[in-house]
C-alpha cells in the first residue's frame, strides 16, 4: 500500500530560544505546590469550593509520593481499635469518594487491627486522581520546579516556575505548600526547620509479583527473621514488612533504610543505593521463604520514599508530648490515632502506638506559616518536633491538613489567615474533628 506524498509533512522550521521568550502567565485563586495526599486534597477541597486551582508538582505525573514512591498502604484514616471498640474513620472529605471508588475496583485491602491500614493499588490511585482532578478543572502543571517566590509584605504574590517546555508565573490570592519539603516556603525565604540530630530515614518501595501468597510468613516470625538476619544478607534495616495483597499474587516490600538528603548530587545517588539495599532484601526474601517468594520478581520500583526533611515554622510548633496527652487545641482542625513512628536511626525505627481511646490533633497554628498571611503547609511539612510530626504524617491526616488549608485560606480571603474565624473553620471540618460514625 503506498502513502500519498500529500499525506507527508517534510517541512521543518529552524528556531532558536531568544532572550525575550516570556514566561507564560497563570492567574488563580488558590495555588497548591504538591499533587500527594495532602495537594491532592486541597486542589479538590478548592474546586469543589467554586475556586479557580492551579496543582504544580515536580514530578511529570500527579499523585506525590503516594503515587510514585508506591506507599501502598493508606496509614492514618481510622481510629484505634480493639476487641471492645471497632475503629471508626476519622478522616473524610476526599477520603470518601476515593475509598469508596477504589474499593469498587477491588483495589483496597484492610487490615484492621489496634492500628487499622488499608492497603491500595498505586495505578487505580493514580487513575482515580488523574480523573478526580481532571473532572474538577484544575490546572494542571507538572514537571515544575519553583525556582523563586516573589514576595508582597507578609503575602505570596507569584510563584516562578522552571519546566523544560518554559518558565511559568503563576499568581494566587492564596498558597498552599504540600510540597513535603517546604519548598515553597523556603524559596520565600521565610523560616524553616529540619531535624537536629541525624537524619529521618526514607525507603525504598518496591512491589514484587508472582508471589505464592498460601505460604506467606506470619508477621511476628517474619520480623524476628529480619531482625536475625539482616546483617547476613547485608542491609541495614532490621525490621519492615512484606505485606502480600490477597487474590492478587503481589508482596509490597518496605525492609530499606535509605538517607534522603537535601542535596541534589547526593539525593540523585539515593535512587541507586536503594535499589541495591532491595536486591539484598530480595535475596533474603527468596533464601528465607522461598515457598512463598521462589518465583517472585520486581513489577515495580517507586521513587525513594522520604518521610521527613525540612518543614515550616508555624504560628505552633506540634509537640511530642502534645501528641502523647491527645490535646486538643482550641484551633484544632484535623485529628489522628496514628502512633509516633520516628525512623531516626538506620537500623530500625521508634514505634509509640497508643490505646483504643486515644485521639490526637493537629492545630491550625501548625499549619499556618508564621511570618506568611496566605501561606499554608499540608502535610509532611507542618510544623512540629520531629517525633509529634512522625505520627502525623501520614495519609489520613495529611489529607484533612489539606482539607484545613484551603479552607482557611478561603476564609481569610484577601485578609491574613491568622485571623479568621475558628469556629466558622472548625463547622466546615467537622467531619475531620468529631464525627464517628
Amino acid at each position: 500500500m503506498s502513502i500519498d506524498p500529500k499525506l507527508l509533512r517534510t517541512e521543518t522550521l529552524t528556531v532558536r530560544k531568544t532572550a525575550a521568550s516570556a514566561a507564560q502567565k497563570l492567574a488563580v485563586d488558590i495555588c497548591v505546590v504538591g499533587s500527594g495526599a495532602a495537594g491532592t486534597s486541597a486542589a479538590l477541597e478548592a474546586a469543589a469550593l467554586g475556586r479557580k486551582v492551579a496543582l504544580i508538582d515536580g514530578l511529570p505525573s500527579l499523585g506525590g509520593q503516594a503515587v510514585n514512591s508506591i506507599v501502598g498502604t493508606f496509614c492514618g484514616f481510622y481510629s484505634n481499635g480493639d476487641d471492645q471498640r471497632k475503629p471508626y474513620r476519622v478522616t473524610h472529605g476526599i477520603a470518601d469518594p476515593m475509598l469508596k471508588d477504589l474499593d469498587a475496583r477491588g483495589a483496597l485491602d484492610w487490615r484492621v487491627g489496634l492500628t487499622t491500614v488499608v492497603m491500595y493499588d498505586e495505578v487505580a490511585l493514580q487513575r482515580w486522581i488523574e480523573e478526580a482532578v481532571r473532572a474538577a478543572g484544575i490546572t494542571v502543571i507538572l514537571g515544575a520546579i519553583v525556582r523563586n517566590v516573589v514576595m508582597e509584605g507578609r503575602r505570596v504574590k507569584e510563584l516562578e516556575l522552571a519546566t523544560r517546555y518554559g518558565d511559568v508565573r503563576v499568581q494566587a490570592n492564596g498558597f498552599v505548600d504540600a510540597t513535603g519539603d517546604a519548598a515553597l516556603a523556603w524559596q520565600a525565604g521565610l523560616p524553616c526547620r529540619e531535624a537536629e540530630e541525624g537524619p529521618i530515614y526514607g525507603t525504598q518501595m518496591v512491589v514484587m509479583e508472582n508471589i505464592d501468597a498460601s505460604h506467606a510468613p506470619g508477621r511476628e516470625e517474619f520480623a524476628e527473621r529480619v531482625a536475625a538476619k539482616h546483617k547476613q544478607y547485608g542491609f541495614p534495616r532490621r525490621d519492615g514488612f512484606a505485606f502480600v495483597a490477597p487474590g492478587r499474587g503481589i508482596a509490597l516490600v518496605n525492609m530499606t533504610h535509605i538517607e534522603t538528603p537535601l542535596d541534589p548530587i547526593k539525593m540523585s545517588a539515593i535512587q541507586l543505593e536503594g535499589k541495591a539495599q532491595v536486591d539484598k532484601v530480595i535475596a533474603f526474601l527468596k533464601a528465607e521463604y522461598p515457598e512463598c517468594f521462589k518465583n517472585a520478581r520486581v513489577r515495580a520500583f517507586g521513587q525513594p520514599g522520604i518521610r521527613q526533611t525540612r518543614w515550616i515554622v508555624g504560628r505552633h510548633q506540634l509537640t511530642a508530648d502534645e501528641v502523647r496527652n491527645g490535646t486538643k487545641f482550641p484551633d484544632a482542625i484535623a485529628r489522628c490515632t496514628w502512633p509516633i513512628e520516628l525512623h531516626s536511626r538506620e537500623a530500625g525505627y521508634i514505634w509509640e502506638p497508643f490505646a483504643p481511646d486515644h485521639m490526637h490533633y493537629v492545630p491550625l497554628g501548625s499549619i499556618a506559616a508564621a511570618d506568611a498571611d496566605n501561606l499554608m503547609a499540608a502535610g509532611r511539612c507542618m510544623d512540629g518536633d520531629a517525633a509529634a510530626l512522625s505520627s502525623v504524617r501520614v495519609m489520613g491526616p495529611c489529607m484533612a491538613m489539606g482539607k484545613a488549608a484551603v479552607n482557611a485560606l478561603d476564609l481569610a480571603g484577601s485578609g491574613s489567615v491568622h485571623q479568621i474565624d475558628i469556629a466558622a473553620l472548625q463547622d466546615r471540618l467537622k467531619d475531620n474533628l468529631v464525627r464517628t460514625d
